[in-house]
């Protein structure tokens, strides 16, 4: 958009009102401002004065020139699978999706510049074409589907049956972009969204809640996401689902899950010794990364273990108060995401610098502050900073 002639655009205030979670009730409330203009803002059937921008863009966090601008992206976001939807406030998923289409189109703006890892993903997918499919599906059916699906993609993979040492970077190499969000509502675990970049290409990115989880969650939570992408429909809305629905689709992700990172064959090897003792899925879970009770669900999935012996392990697990805390866990985080990796690659190879790259995402639109933008990104905090820097370092003198 040309900056001289500049104009408020209504869009961006629904937009920054969805990204902050926030209601046009409560921004009225705290701006001063009548909801009545606010609304006939947002509809642009009237102009605000600039006072009135500038309180708009101080409460939601934006810088005043967002309202100012338009989106110059191409990029076109899909259907959004959120985990535990049912459980989470509609305002917060509406939050997070915002956002997650901001991450979508900083990286459209890093691919003018950075060749990310192809998506490799050339496996049938979408096994299941719609909601009915999954639904009505043979439970002894499905699970074979499931087991032979993930074997067939962890070959492809070429990781074998072997324990997952990094999932992130196993599907940061395969195309699959991570990211991760904090100060996010604790009813969701992870979401994931297709994204159609400007060359025609697709690809997935998925977004873990941060926090307090322990590690082996946020592995789950991957593989989880991961059945999503391979398995179901991204075209079919999770707006039309019904509950059964949901929860079906649910369940087969976090069966794909299961069966990913915990192979029938060297999995169920390694457990059936002992598989009744609960002190030695300790020492497994070391082994695979995976947690006590995932492994235990596992075992009565595979038949290992009889629905009794299950359900008593279970009983044990609550009387000991691991159901939450289980012992080992330790919280978990993301390691540098291919995000922090692009930027570090053109910020060291002198490229561009972080003026550079942030004037590139406002040239497109994307006028968030840069806190916003590390955070979306997966960055390590101050990555963007634009100071100047006035001391290099002298090159080195060999003695003679």
């Amino acid at each position: 958009m040309n900056m001289n002639i500049m104009k408020f655009n209504g869009q961006r205030l629904r937009d920054a009102l969805q990204f902050r979670g926030k209601k046009m009730a409560e921004l009225s409330r705290e701006t001063g401002i009548s909801r009545q203009s606010l609304s006939l803002y947002a509809n642009e059937e009237n102009v605000p004065p600039y006072e009135n921008v500038q309180r708009i863009a101080k409460n939601l966090d934006f810088p005043s020139e967002y309202f100012l601008s338009e989106d110059k992206c191409t990029t076109v976001t899909t259907n959004t699978y959120f985990r535990s939807q049912a459980a989470a406030k509609k305002k917060e998923q509406n939050a997070q999706e915002k956002k997650l289409e901001y991450t979508a189109k900083m990286y459209e703006i890093l691919l003018n510049y950075v060749d990310f890892p192809a998506l490799h993903l050339t496996l049938p997918m979408g096994i299941y074409a719609d909601a009915d499919d999954v639904v009505n599906a043979e439970p002894e059916e499905m699970q074979e589907k499931i087991e032979k699906l993930t074997l067939s993609l962890r070959k492809a993979w070429g990781i074998g049956n072997a324990p997952i040492e990094n999932m992130q970077f196993l599907l940061e190499s395969n195309g699959i972009v991570m990211t991760g969000f904090r100060n996010v509502d604790d009813k969701i675990d992870a979401f994931s969204q297709k994204v159609h970049v400007k060359n025609g290409d697709s690809v997935y990115i998925v977004a873990l809640a941060l926090g307090k989880k322990p590690r082996e969650r946020l592995r789950f939570d991957m593989a989880h996401e991961l059945g999503h992408i391979m398995m179901h429909n991204w075209d079919e809305s999770n707006e039309d689902l019904n509950r059964e629905e949901f929860n079906a689709i649910e369940r087969q992700a976090n069966m794909f899950a299961s069966a990913f990172l915990l192979p029938r064959e060297s999995f169920g090897k390694m457990v059936s010794p002992y598989a009744t003792n609960i002190e030695f899925y300790r020492s497994l879970k070391k082994k695979w990364g995976v947690s006590m009770q995932a492994m235990m669900y596992r075992a009565r999935q595979l038949d290992i273990i009889s629905v009794n012996q299950f359900q008593y392990m279970m009983r044990q697990i609550s009387q000991k108060g691991w159901r939450t805390h289980e012992p080992g866990d330790v919280p978990g985080n993301l390691n540098s995401t291919i995000f922090q990796g692009a930027i570090d690659v053109l910020f060291d190879g002198g490229y561009l610098n972080a003026r550079e790259l942030v004037r590139a995402f406002r040239d497109a639109g994307i006028w968030l502050n840069t806190r916003d933008m590390e955070d979306l990104m997966g960055l390590k905090p101050g990555t963007l900073d634009a100071g100047p820097k006035i001391l290099s370092i002298k090159p080195r003198i060999e003695p003679k």
